[in-house]
C-alpha cells in the first residue's frame, strides 16, 4: 500500500502571485513603532558588573588573571573564576568548554558577552564571531546537556545575560550524504547534506556524512534558572533537539534579536517550574525563526517556532516565523488545574508569518486533535489576550527575505513531498512462527520524504539579521 504524505504550505516563495497587491505597504518617512522597537532592541546596552573578565581562545592562558592584557583562554575557566555579578567579555573564536569537551556550564549569576575583536578594542558579533560549535571530536565528551547548560537558581533579582554567541550543532549532528539522485538521502539539489538522522535510526541504501556525527537529544541551550535572564543577539543553528529548552523557576526571561534556523522540535520552549501561577514571565520578540523541523521524518508532531507552556505567562511580538515544519506557534498545552489555566496570560502581536506548513497558531480542538489558525484569525483565539496586527508577509517582504535565505534550502522546503509504503504478509515465515507462539504478526513501513532537517549553511545564517526592517532580528548595533 502506498500513500502520499500531505505537505501543504500556506505561503511559498515560489508562488508570489498568490499575494494581493493590496498587502503592499508604502514606506513611511518616519520610523514606525515596530521599527523604533527593533532599533532599540538591536542597540541595547551591555550590563556593567561587579568585575570584568576577558577571554580569548587565541591569545589567552588558563592561568592568566583574566584582565584585558592577560585574558583567560577557556570560557569555562572564566565562569569558574568569576564572582557573582561579573561580566565576561569573550573574543572571537570557538569555545568548547573544559578540555574541549563540547559544552559549557553556567552555574552563577554572570553575564557572557561575545563578539569582540581579539584585542577587545571593537565589538561586532557578526564580524568577530564568538562561537560554540562542537564537532565530531566532541562526540564522546559532549555530555547529556545543551551546548550551554544554565543551572542558576536562588535569586529572583539575579541577572544572567547571554549576548552575541553563535550556537551551532551542524558539525556534530548525524546526516546522510547529499545524494541528490537517491530518494533515501532526502537531499534537495544544492543542499549541504542529506536529511538528519534521528536517535535509533540506521538509514539503508545511502552513506552517512563522514566522519559520522552523533544522534543525541541535546539542546543548544538547556537548564533551569531563576531571576532575570536575557538571551539576545545570538544565532541558534542546526539544533538537534530544540534550540532553547529550559525551565524558569520564577522571574523574567527576555529572548530578543536572535536568529533561529534549522532546529528540530522547537526553537524555544520555556517551562514553568513553580506551583504558583503568574510568577514566571517570558518575552520573545524581534527574533527570526525559520525552518523548525518535526520530531521525525513522518512529520506528525513538533516542528514549532515557539511553544507556550503551562504556568508560563508569555508575550510573543515583532518576530518573523517562517517555514515551520508543523506550525509557527504552539498553544496546545492546557493546565489540568482550570483555576491556574484561567490566570495564565499569553499574547501574540505584530508578528509576520510565511510558509508555515499547517498554520500560524496551533490550538487544541478536543479529542486529541488540533485546530490550525491563520494569522488573520488570531482575534478569534481566546487564548491570546493581545492579538493585534499579526499577518502573513506581503509580496515585497517575501521577496526581500527570500534573497537572504539559502536558495536550495528554501526551494527544497517549499517543494517537500513524501510517500509512505507499508507491507504485510501473514504467510511469511516469521509471521507464521510468531503466530504459532501466540504473538502478533508484523508488517513493515517505509517513509520517504524529499527533505528533513538538512544542515543549513553556516555563513547564510548571518544574512538574516536585518532581513525585514522592523520585524525579526535586526543588524546588531
Amino acid at each position: 500500500m502506498k500513500k502520499s504524505i500531505l505537505c501543504t504550505f500556506l505561503v511559498a516563495g515560489l508562488t508570489l502571485s498568490s499575494y494581493s497587491s493590496n498587502n503592499l505597504q508604502p514606506k513611511l518617512n518616519e520610523m514606525s513603532e515596530n521599527e523604533k522597537l527593533a532599533e532599540a532592541t538591536a542597540a541595547g546596552e551591555i550590563p556593567t558588573g561587579t568585575e570584568t573578565l576577558y577571554v580569548s581562545v587565541s591569545r589567552g592562558g588558563n592561568r592568566n588573571d583574566g584582565s584585558q592584557a592577560a585574558p583567560i583562554k577557556d570560557l569555562q575557566k572564566a565562569i569558574d573564576k568569576a564572582p557573582e555579578g561579573a561580566v565576561i567579555r569573550v573574543a572571537e573564536g570557538n569555545y568548547l568548554g573544559n578540555l574541549d569537551q563540547g559544552w559549557v556550564k553556567l552555574n552563577k549569576y554572570v553575564s557572557i558577552v561575545g563578539g569582540y575583536s581579539d584585542d577587545f578594542s571593537q565589538r561586532d558579533p557578526l564580524k568577530y564571531r564568538t562561537t560554540m560549535r562542537p564537532g565530531v571530536e566532541q562526540k564522546m565528551t559532549s555530555g547529556n546537556q545543551g551546548v550551554l547548560d544554565i543551572r542558576v537558581v536562588g535569586k529572583r533579582d539575579g541577572v544572567i545575560w547571554i549576548d552575541g554567541i553563535i550556537f551551532d550543532r551542524g558539525q556534530i549532528n548525524a546526516y546522510v550524504i547529499p545524494a541528490y539522485d537517491n530518494p533515501v538521502a532526502s537531499a534537495p539539489e544544492g543542499c549541504e547534506t542529506g536529511r538528519i538522522v534521528g536517535v535509533g535510526e540506521s538509514p539503508q541504501g545511502v552513506p552517512m556524512v563522514q566522519p559520522e556525527g552523533m544522534k543525541s537529544a541535546f539542546q543548544l541551550i538547556s537548564g533551569e534558572a531563576e531571576g532575570k535572564l536575557t538571551i539576545r543577539n545570538c544565532v541558534f543553528l542546526n539544533g538537534y533537539h530544540y534550540a532553547i529548552q529550559m525551565t524558569l523557576k520564577g522571574g523574567h526571561i527576555d529572548i530578543n534579536n536572535n536568529v533561529f534556523v534549522a532546529n528540530r522540535m522547537s526553537a524555544c520552549q520555556i517551562g514553568h517550574g513553580l506551583a504558583l501561577p503568574n510568577t514566571s514571565k517570558l518575552e520573545f520578540h524581534n527574533n527570526t525563526v525559520l525552518f523548525t523541523w518535526c520530531r521525525t521524518k513522518h512529520m506528525e508532531d513538533m516542528g514549532y517556532g515557539f511553544r507556550y507552556m503551562t504556568g508560563m505567562d508569555a508575550d510573543v511580538y515583532n518576530n518573523i516565523f517562517g517555514c515551520s515544519n508543523y506550525g509557527a506557534l504552539d498553544r496546545t498545552y492546557i493546565d489540568a488545574d482550570k483555576t491556574k489555566e484561567a490566570k495564565r496570560v499569553t499574547s501574540a502581536w505584530d508578528n509576520l508569518f510565511f510558509g508555515n506548513r499547517n498554520g500560524d497558531l496551533v490550538l487544541p480542538s478536543g479529542g486529541g486533535g488540533w485546530t490550525y489558525v491563520l494569522a488573520k484569525n488570531f482575534e478569534d483565539a481566546e487564548q491570546l489576550v493581545k492579538y493585534e496586527n499579526n499577518r502573513e508577509m506581503n509580496e515585497a517582504e517575501v521577496k526581500a527575505i527570500s534573497k537572504k535565505i539559502d536558495a536550495p534550502y528554501l526551494k527544497g522546503f517549499i517543494g517537500i513531498t513524501g510517500t509512505q509504503t507499508s507491507s504485510f504478509n501473514p504467510n511469511s515465515s516469521i509471521n507464521q512462527f510468531r503466530s504459532a507462539l501466540g504473538m502478533n504478526m508484523q508488517g513493515t513501513e517505509t517513509v520517504r520524504v524529499s527533505m528533513y532537517g538538512n544542515r543549513y549553511p553556516y555563513e547564510k545564517a548571518f544574512e538574516l539579521f536585518g532581513a525585514i526592517e522592523g520585524y525579526g532580528a535586526q543588524v546588531i548595533k
